[in-house]
């Protein structure tokens, strides 16, 4: 059976924006929940490239599982 739709790579590349903003919020609140026991506090600058960075696998692995269930709704097999 071919695929249809969008491949793993488009389908990241379109979630990558939302995935680096996700993981930036993740990081600068962790720096908050890390400052409780003496560490730094993230700055905007280091959650936005933390984030962009830990964006990239976090998006392609949910790019994948996307494409994994649209594949399994096109051989209509039920779950």
């Amino acid at each position: 059976m071919t695929r249809h739709g969008w491949s793993t790579g488009k389908i990241a590349v379109a979630l990558y924006p939302f995935g680096a903003g996700a993981a930036a919020v993740n990081v600068f609140f962790a720096s908050l929940i890390f400052s409780w026991i003496g560490g730094p506090i993230a700055s905007w600058a280091w959650s936005i490239g933390l984030g962009c960075v830990i964006g990239v696998p976090a998006t392609w692995y949910f790019a994948r599982h996307i494409r994994h269930l649209m594949t399994l709704a096109d051989e209509g097999t039920p779950r």
